[in-house]
């Protein structure tokens, strides 16, 4: 078996508990979690789930509206109409 290594991690004392409480009813300790994390993130090359940002409310807005084929400009046929859109 390969030995193991120490590591430190800062976190919440509050998210370490509530952690530690989902990993238990798992049948996990917080330590082979990480280490699961670490394998997956591994295998996926990247983090093991996706990471976004929630769109705002303007950004809603302005999906709807899109989707909804309201409020559109253009085509344009020059820079100039374009620039002159966006800066009204």
């Amino acid at each position: 078996m390969a030995s193991k290594g120490n590591m430190t991690l800062r976190i919440e004392p509050e998210l370490k508990a509530q952690a530690a409480e989902l990993f238990k009813s798992l049948g996990l300790d917080l330590s082979t979690a990480t280490g699961i994390f670490y394998r997956q993130a591994l295998r996926c090359r990247g983090l093991p789930f996706e990471v976004r940002l929630d769109p705002n409310e303007e950004t809603y807005a302005a999906m709807e509206v899109a989707e909804n084929d309201k409020d559109l400009e253009g085509p344009f046929d020059s820079v100039s109409e374009l620039i002159e859109a966006l800066n009204a």
